[in-house]
């Protein structure tokens, strides 16, 4: 059995190179400066997930009429502010709980993709099986970076540029393209097989994470061969 190997969490190099992340920075510490003492970083994230639960709620609501996108796209402005804040709060004021801070984020950023996806899947948007498979590729990548943080000291939150804020930004987009477009009506017909518009979109995003894992598994896999080599 291999020895068990501690990870320092101070140590850990936090890879965040998105197109959003110079301005976003700055905004985040501006505003966490100005903060009062009594929000701390656990509101911050329980406000984030609440965002999510405002987004799951906004995509069932749709079924009802589709301005609810607009209380869903809400719910995404809503966690980005928590989820993005809580982390920035804690080492501005240099409260930092790297072990409890990483053990309550990315639970709760479990949380927060099951929920929406959820949400999303029982909307007249999107059909549940694609809503399904896209946040099933999201785990993918999730896990693989958990993973890759254990044993390489270093979490990444962007690939190819994109993360998480940038997502989120790409399906506000989309959201509002649903309200102004009858996406339930549109339809792609693929050999014999007819799909809704944004059913082929969720797909082509589910095999863009898969195939970006792939590559990012395919190249750590190499490294980890070398820094361990057969005995």
């Amino acid at each position: 059995m291999s020895p068990r190997r501690k990870i320092d969490f101070f140590k850990t190099v936090r890879v965040q190179n998105s197109l959003l992340n110079p301005i976003e920075k700055k905004f985040l510490i501006s505003i966490s400066k100005h903060l009062p003492e009594k929000v701390t970083s656990d509101y911050l994230t329980l406000f984030g997930l609440f965002g999510s639960l405002t987004a799951a709620l906004g995509y069932f609501l749709t079924n009802y009429s589709r301005a609810y996108l607009w209380l869903a796209s809400l719910g995404f402005v809503i966690n980005w502010f928590g989820d993005s804040l809580d982390g920035t709060l804690a080492r501005v004021r240099h409260k930092q709980r790297p072990i409890y801070g990483y053990f309550i984020d990315h639970n709760t950023d479990a949380i927060t993709a099951m929920l929406i996806a959820i949400g999303a899947g029982l909307s007249p948007f999107i059909s549940f099986y694609v809503a399904m498979f896209v946040v099933s590729a999201y785990f993918m990548l999730a896990i693989f970076t958990y993973i890759n943080a254990y044993l390489n000291d270093e979490f990444v939150i962007t690939y190819s540029a994109f993360g998480p804020t940038e997502l989120r930004l790409i399906i506000i987009i989309l959201n509002t393209i649903f309200f102004f477009v009858k996406a339930e009506e549109t339809t792609v017909t693929i050999g014999a097989t007819t799909f809704k518009l944004f059913d082929v979109l969720g797909i082509v995003l589910g095999i863009g994470i898969i195939v970006l894992y792939t590559i990012s598994f395919l190249s750590y896999k190499k490294k980890f061969s070398k820094l361990d080599p057969p005995k």
